[in-house]
C-alpha cells in the first residue's frame, strides 16, 4: 500500500501550513518556495498545481506541503543541491514530529506524480509511481537556513485555479505558434524544392546529348537566305 502524505490537520492548520512564500537568494535568478495556507489550500495545490512544480514533504510524518516551481526547460535533476537543502529544511521545520527528530527523511517528486483518490482525507496524497519519488535525509535542523528563509517569507492570496488556467492558455498559444511556424517553414522548404526541381528540369533540356549543331541537322551551307 502506498504511503499517504498530509498536513498536520489540527495543531498546525494555522501555525505550520501558512499562506506564505519564501525567496531563495542562494541561486540566481532567485527561486521561490511556497506552501498552502491549510489542508484545504493544500488540496487546491494538489488539484491545480503546475507540471513544473516539485512537491516536498517529510517522509513518514505529517508536515507542510512545500512546492518549488521549475523554470521552463528545467527538470527535477537540475535542482541545485543548495535549493534541495533549503526545501528539505523548510518542510522539516514545518513538521511537528519531524522537527523533533534527527535523520529525518524527505521525499520529493513532480506534481504530476501526486495521486489523489476519493477515500483520502483533505490535503492527503500518495503517488502514481513510487520509482519517480526522490528521497534525501536531513541529519538535523539547521537554524541558520530556517532563519534565513523565515526572513524572506511573505503572505500571498493565490488564485490556484486561475493561475493554472492562465498558464495552460499561454501554453496552448505557444504550441499554436510553434505549429504555425513549422507549417510556414514547411511551405518555404516545399517551394524551394519545387523551384530547384524546375531549374533541374529546365537545365536538362540543354545538356550536351540533347543539343545538335547545324551540320548534324543537315544545314552545312553558309547561305542563310
Amino acid at each position: 500500500m502506498l504511503a499517504r502524505y498530509g498536513c498536520d490537520l489540527v495543531t498546525v492548520e494555522r501555525d505550520i501550513c501558512e499562506n506564505i512564500l519564501f525567496t531563495l537568494q542562494i541561486v540566481q535568478p532567485p527561486v521561490t518556495l511556497f506552501m498552502g495556507i491549510d489542508k484545504h489550500e493544500n488540496e487546491d495545490l494538489i488539484k491545480w498545481g503546475w507540471p513544473e512544480d516539485v512537491w516536498f514533504h517529510v517522509d513518514k510524518f505529517s508536515s507542510a506541503h512545500v512546492y518549488l516551481r521549475l523554470r521552463p526547460g528545467q527538470t527535477i535533476d537540475d535542482i541545485p543541491s543548495s535549493v534541495l537543502e533549503d526545501a528539505a529544511q523548510l518542510v522539516k521545520a514545518n513538521s511537528i514530529e519531524g522537527n523533533k527528530v534527527n535523520d529525518v527523511g524527505i521525499v520529493y517528486t513532480m506534481w504530476a506524480n501526486l495521486k489523489k483518490t476519493p477515500g483520502m482525507e483533505v490535503g492527503q496524497v500518495s503517488f502514481h509511481k513510487e520509482k519517480d519519488v526522490r528521497k534525501m535525509k536531513i541529519s538535523k535542523r539547521i537554524n541558520a537556513i530556517v532563519n534565513r528563509l523565515n526572513k524572506t517569507k511573505r503572505s500571498a492570496e493565490p488564485n490556484f485555479r486561475g493561475e493554472r488556467e492562465e498558464r495552460d492558455r499561454k501554453e496552448r498559444e505557444d504550441q499554436k505558434k510553434v505549429i504555425r511556424e513549422r507549417k510556414e517553414k514547411e511551405k518555404i522548404e516545399e517551394k524551394k524544392r519545387q523551384d530547384e526541381a524546375e531549374i533541374r528540369s529546365y537545365t536538362s533540356l540543354f545538356t550536351e546529348n540533347k543539343m545538335t549543331t547545324n551540320t548534324e541537322a543537315g544545314y552545312d551551307s553558309d547561305d542563310f537566305m
